[in-house]
């Protein structure tokens, strides 16, 4: 370790934490539907796109129409998805001619960004046609992210309302959203990012004269606004199979770092615009103190055993940390930095290889996944998230008082508690179900390049990020086969709205209910110890799930390298 690596990490948060308040409030905007600077542009837009679809933006829907229109659009653009990849080889914008993709990995790919998990059983360089990089994901890169959003914003509502029967409306939420938030901002990004170097052409690719002269071919393509919107909204998905560690997706430092911070940002923020909206910023601050505890935890854990390096090729005189899988131009600190940041979000672009990172260094990014991400989370997922767990942990936290808890002035009750138990299960039980079938079938065995505790751990990986819609990759797992792109494609649909529909319902109880004046007899939800129990139930919980798989996989992956073996 480094003290350069430690004041890269310290500027990344001293830079989140400046720009938490300012995303805050302009989030906090849009969830009151209230004007902003930009109306005077897109206003005629939004109510344009009103007047087309005939949608009433002020007519408030319950949890149950919400939740049947956000499932509606979302199953709509899965199809939608799903024929032009089908149909890639037919369809213009196809420089390089490549046909249209199979049914298993168009089914996969499909459902893949419709999920925001952006997995990729492909290289988008050698498979996508321009076409199907703009209209078939960089759309679903908006919509999938915006969707995170309302949804953060309905449970918000179930929060803040006092009796109320309703939490909103999906079509306005989604439309202010995209508009005011996620568009212009991937405009500048977009902007940024070919000032520094990243293609955005129609051209499918250029011959070059290398140094040594010989002649190259190039991918191009609409790589800079693609790459935006990956990472404002934490979708993760690559132009080029290399990801953030391809030149033309991630040239320099300086992108490198605001890739990061982009990741991280509306997740900071809407933890500010969470405690305004429930009437007390202090409540955010809360949330995001044990957002920051996780993450560093993490990151410390990362850096440290990547700087430490593989003790047996210490014993062989080669010294020095674990550069294996990792792009020189950025180094350890900041590779292990990004993998910590990438899978704390429901991102999962990364600038190096997870799967050549030393066991316990490779543990970390999985165990994030694994948390449900809840330490930042995807844009709008990360926030729902962990709020679910602030209701299992303010319930736990009543017990020890004898009282019914409180959240926020809300009475929590067997009704929430359970619904938001039924939301957090579906992630263990699909990923330990769907990683031990595949442990022992054959066409699940096909998969792992590597045998033994490494290879469990591509395996278990895989359905961690499928289900936790991270997208990030053990890459020696063969996934593009009928199998693994199925079981991947039905973990990654489960993964995601088997979580959104319980948390919907939560909201719409929440709203029902009166509002719970605080009493001296309260359990205080803004001080350390809140964020000390809201910590330690999110660990204990993700311990007691996860530890014997990780048993079997990295932790027995880190004590055979330590006894010095290689395979």
């Amino acid at each position: 370790m480094t003290v350069q690596g430690w004041i890269l990490i310290a500027v990344f948060v001293g830079i989140l934490l400046a720009l938490t308040k300012p995303m805050g409030v302009w989030l906090h905007a849009l969830f009151e539907g209230r004007r902003t600077p930009l109306h005077l542009v897109l206003g005629p837009v939004e109510r344009g796109f009103y007047k087309l679809s005939g949608i009433d933006p002020a007519a408030e829907q319950g949890w149950r129409k919400y939740a049947v229109h956000m499932l509606i659009f979302n199953t709509v653009l899965l199809l939608f998805t799903y024929a032009i990849l089908r149909l890639q080889g037919v369809l213009p914008f196809n420089p390089l001619g490549f046909p249209g993709l199979s049914q298993h990995l168009a089914f996969n790919t499909a459902i893949s960004f419709t999920t925001n998990t952006n997995w990729q059983s492909y290289s988008g360089e050698s498979t996508m046609s321009n076409l199907s990089q703009m209209m078939a994901l960089t759309i679903h890169n908006f919509m999938s992210a915006a969707t995170g959003i309302a949804l953060a914003f309905a449970l918000f509502r179930g929060f803040a309302r006092r009796s109320s029967a309703t939490i909103g409306n999906f079509w306005a939420d989604m439309t202010r959203v995209t508009l005011y938030l996620l568009l212009p901002i991937s405009v500048v990004y977009a902007v940024f990012l070919i000032a520094n170097g990243v293609p955005q052409t129609l051209a499918g690719s250029v011959d070059v004269t290398t140094l040594e002269g010989v002649k190259q071919t190039l991918a191009l393509g609409p790589v800079a606004s693609q790459e935006a919107i990956k990472m404002i909204g934490t979708n993760g998905g690559g132009f080029f199979n290399a990801n953030s560690a391809h030149p033309f997706e991630n040239p320099n430092a300086l992108t490198n770092l605001v890739q990061m911070l982009s990741i991280f940002v509306v997740g900071f923020g809407l933890t500010w615009c969470f405690g305004k909206a429930v009437g007390n910023t202090r409540q955010g601050w809360a949330i995001l103190a044990a957002m920051l505890i996780l993450f560093l935890a993490g990151t410390t854990i990362a850096y440290s055993q990547e700087a430490i390096g593989n003790p047996v090729l210490h014993h062989l005189g080669i010294a020095g940390g674990n550069m294996e899988g990792k792009e020189v131009r950025f180094g350890i600190a900041a590779s292990s930095l990004f993998a910590v940041v990438t899978t704390d979000a429901s991102c999962g672009a990364v600038n190096a290889m997870h799967d050549s990172f030393t066991a316990l260094g490779g543990l970390i990014p999985l165990f994030n996944i694994q948390l449900g991400e809840v330490v930042v989370g995807g844009v709008g997922a990360g926030i729902y998230g962990f709020l679910l767990f602030a209701i299992l942990a303010v319930f736990v936290a009543g017990l020890m008082v004898g009282r019914t808890p409180e959240y926020v002035g809300k009475k929590i009750e067997g009704r929430e508690v359970k619904l938001a138990v039924l939301a957090i299960a579906i992630l263990p039980l699909v990923i330990l179900g769907f990683a031990a079938i595949s442990s022992v079938v054959a066409p699940g065995l096909a998969g792992p390049l590597n045998k033994g505790p490494h290879g469990f751990s591509e395996i278990l990986y895989a359905f961690t990020s499928a289900v936790g819609n991270n997208g990030s990759a053990f890459a020696g797992l063969t996934a593009n086969t009928p199998y693994y792109d199925a079981m991947l494609g039905i973990a990654m649909w489960l993964g995601r709205f088997f979580v959104i529909v319980p948390m919907l319902a939560v909201a719409g109880s929440l709203a029902a209910k009166k509002y719970v004046p605080e009493t001296a007899g309260s359990f205080p939800t803004t001080g350390g110890l809140w964020v000390g129990l809201l910590v330690g139930t999110i660990l204990i919980l993700g311990g007691l799930t996860f530890l014997p798989s990780l048993a079997l996989g990295p932790i027995a992956d880190h004590l055979a390298m330590i006894g010095g073996h290689l395979s």
